[in-house]
């Protein structure tokens, strides 16, 4: 019998309703965390500004910018469904670095003069509050649950 990539040694490879019934409640748990929840407003606020965005600036910072809002939610649902320390790191630090970059681009929109202040200010302090949920969601990862994934980071 010659192996592929795609075959399957479980010898009980069938969907049940109760599988279903653990992806969803999975699928709920992260949709319903905090930080998800917080993720999502921020796309959201993002979504509003870059809308606002004359044709010129659209261009310029309206992909950036809805690119790092997108991908806050979603580098935390890849890290929330997932065990691998490792992974999670990864995904949390993509995360930070998206969200700061957000967080920089009102300010140029500020100097720019794109916005009234306090709808720049909305997003800066969904991008706080989330810092703040972020940090306590990184100290709970579990660094003993962690598998080499070939670049040696996050190793002892």
């Amino acid at each position: 019998m010659q192996n592929t990539m795609w075959e399957d040694d479980d010898e009980n490879n069938s969907w049940d309703a109760g599988d279903e019934e653990e992806f969803k409640k999975e699928h709920d748990r992260i949709n319903n965390h905090p930080l998800k929840i917080k993720g999502m407003e921020i796309y959201k606020l993002t979504s509003a500004l870059v809308g606002s965005l004359d044709e010129a600036r659209a261009e310029l910072y309206g992909s950036l910018m809805m690119e790092s809002a997108m991908l806050i939610p979603a580098k935390f649902t890849g890290a929330e469904g997932v065990n691998d320390f490792i992974l999670k790191m990864e995904n949390a630090t993509i995360m930070k670095i998206h969200a700061r970059s957000l967080n920089s681009m009102t300010y140029q929109l500020a100097l720019e003069g794109t916005h009234a202040e306090e709808h720049l200010q909305l997003l800066r302090d969904a991008i706080e509050e989330f810092k703040i949920m972020f940090k306590d969601w990184v100290k709970g990862f579990d660094s003993a649950e962690k598998y080499d994934d070939g670049w040696g980071l996050f190793i002892d």
